[in-house]
């Protein structure tokens, strides 16, 4: 990935990279794929591994990474942020909706949608879980990162207005956390019957 970004010396990385888009195309094209020609195996591959790299992404940004980035002086973090977020940007909103999308079309094909109560309840609890995750992460996690990477990429950073938007993302990220956690275990048990 790093060859197709071309990055002059002594310049800031590119904040956004519009190139990627033509990535996030082709994974939806794929999702669309499994989606129309109805191979349930397709459709189930493309949800387990689009939430497997969602969830796993985002466990290791909150619990391993965040920490990381907490811990380090500011033109550190300022490398870290401004070289992470690009890739991030388009990333995990694609893979939310993938997973969520090709989710539904699971539970759809599946006979998940026709069950009963309280089985149902599983559905339901799937559903709030992803839509939360996907409106936290679309709606707050998404612009909050690139607020902080513009402003980072300044010559002189404001601290303190980074500190002030810092300061809810790390919980929002924690919620995002339980709630991979909270999924994991919803699928486990969709997965082995309900």
């Amino acid at each position: 990935m790093v060859a197709l970004v071309s990055e002059f010396p002594g310049r800031q990385p590119r904040l956004i990279r519009w190139h990627y888009l033509w990535f996030v195309a082709m994974a939806l094209l794929v999702m669309v794929a499994a989606i129309v020609i109805g191979n349930f195996w397709f459709l189930d591959w493309v949800h387990v591994m689009s939430g497997v790299l969602w969830t796993g992404i985002d466990l290791f940004m909150g619990f391993v990474i965040g920490p990381i980035i907490r811990g380090v002086s500011i033109p550190v973090r300022k490398e870290i942020i401004t070289r992470l977020t690009p890739v991030t940007l388009f990333l995990l909103p694609t893979l939310s909706v993938i997973t969520g999308t090709s989710g539904w079309f699971v539970a759809v094909q599946g006979g998940f949608t026709q069950l009963p109560w309280p089985q149902f309840g599983w559905i339901v609890a799937a559903l709030v879980l992803v839509t939360l995750m996907t409106i936290q992460g679309v709606g707050y996690l998404l612009p909050t990162s690139v607020r902080v990477c513009f402003e980072l990429q300044k010559p002189k950073p404001d601290g303190p207005k980074i500190g002030r938007m810092m300061s809810r993302f790390y919980y929002v990220v924690a919620s995002q956390g339980v709630m991979q956690v909270a999924i994991i275990v919803v699928m486990a048990r969709l997965a082995t019957g309900v």
